[in-house]
């Protein structure tokens, strides 16, 4: 049995200010050689190993930067899991139909990002400004206005599917059910 001690507080532990224990806390310090700040962010040292690596905030931030997590794979292999994942995620993106997120902060897809590229615009721009660009960039680029340039049709082409795309994303978020 251990011996007791003399303390302070009578007894009564709640008089204790907190994270006044007697016992020495352990720190783990960052797993980069040199830092000396607390490591408490604990990043994998292999894919599918339990091994961890623990590091400081900045150093955390550091390796997420350089991790791959498609390292590996062929390019068909990595669309193809992305594809994946993102149908089993599915149920997370109700929040973006229900539009409880604004454009330009995260609730963007990646099509649609592409699609306001080609259109010019910047990711935040509103649908009436993506109507008013498709309709300027339609109009230099239509085939009637310009007959014979390959290009040009290659571009109206791709500014009617940039359109179609932000189209169903808008009808997508101002859907509201009856």
């Amino acid at each position: 049995m251990a011996r007791s001690t003399r303390s302070s507080d009578w007894g009564f532990p709640r008089w204790r200010a907190y994270g006044a224990e007697r016992e020495a806390v352990t720190v783990r310090m960052c797993d980069r050689h040199g830092c000396n700040e607390p490591g408490d962010r604990p990043a994998p040292k292999s894919p599918n190993s339990p091994e961890r690596w623990y590091f400081c905030e900045t150093h955390a931030g550091e390796y997420n930067r350089n991790w791959n997590y498609f390292e590996g794979l062929t390019a068909e292999e990595a669309a193809e899991r992305e594809a994946q994942e993102r149908r089993d995620a599915s149920g997370y993106t109700e929040s973006k139909a229900n539009s409880w997120a604004g454009p330009g902060d995260g609730s963007r897809s990646r099509d649609e990002m592409r699609a306001l590229e080609v259109l010019e615009l910047e990711v935040d721009a509103d649908f009436d400004t993506v109507r008013m660009a498709w309709r300027r960039l339609a109009k230099s680029n239509h085939p009637d206005i310009r007959p014979g340039d390959a290009e040009a049709a290659k571009r109206f082409q791709a500014i009617q599917a940039a359109y179609d795309v932000l189209k169903a994303a808008e009808e997508a978020r101002t859907w509201k059910p009856d």
